[in-house]
């Protein structure tokens, strides 16, 4: 608080008989304010919620036992980042030329980042999945619905990991950035893809993406 200390100097004559105001003195007493700062520093200290480290879920699958096991896939497609934001992907199994089984070799088609680009081709690939979950999702939301949070959560989990259910492969080479793979794994959780993994790219698919760069 502050105070005014009058005291008894001045209020003497001056010249001429005149009578000189009295010079008042004042000193702030700044305990009660620092207090006061310390209470509402407390009080937020004790009230905030710090922000929670943020994290993002990647499945890596089981080591196969030898090459071929590895090169079996169902219903899968496969995103290959390179340099310069590239973007390459091929769907089912990956056949290299001349292969045993007589198939037609692989062939990369290129896309991007934008609406027209990874999400259509994901709406597409994972249309009905999209469609199941989606259905789950009114029935959840409907008034009359009495399917309980949990049951809600454990059925999308189930139709996402479905038979049935694209599954994604992500492979990159030395020149590929962190964020395309991160970008590609919100592409991913947006458009309701539930079978994902970050897998190592095989010698042959790496000769083609070389290729395709040099083009």
């Amino acid at each position: 608080m502050a105070e005014v200390n009058t005291g008894d100097s001045g209020g003497g004559q001056g010249k001429h008989g005149k009578k000189r105001a009295k010079k008042l003195s004042t000193r702030i007493d700044m305990t009660p304010m620092v207090d006061l700062a310390f209470l509402l520093l407390t009080f937020f200290v004790m009230t905030s919620t710090f922000n929670k480290a943020k994290t993002m879920e990647i499945n890596f699958p089981a080591e196969p036992k030898n090459d071929e096991e590895r090169q079996k896939i169902n219903n899968a497609l496969t995103f290959i980042l390179s340099k310069d934001n590239s973007v390459y992907y091929y769907y089912g199994e990956f056949y290299a030329a001349d292969n045993k089984d007589g198939k037609p070799a692989t062939q990369l088609e290129k896309t991007n980042f934008s609406k027209d680009g990874i999400r259509k081709l994901l709406l597409e690939r994972n249309k009905n999945t999209i469609e199941e979950v989606n259905e789950l999702t009114r029935q959840f939301k409907d008034k009359g619905s009495k399917m309980a949070d949990s049951t809600y959560k454990r059925m999308v989990v189930s139709v996402k990991g479905g038979k049935e259910a694209l599954t994604v492969l992500i492979k990159a080479d030395d020149q590929a950035i962190y964020k395309n793979v991160i970008d590609l794994i919100d592409e991913l959780n947006i458009c309701q893809v539930g079978k994902y993994a970050v897998v190592d790219m095989m010698p042959n698919e790496f000769e083609l993406v070389t290729a395709a760069n040099t083009k």
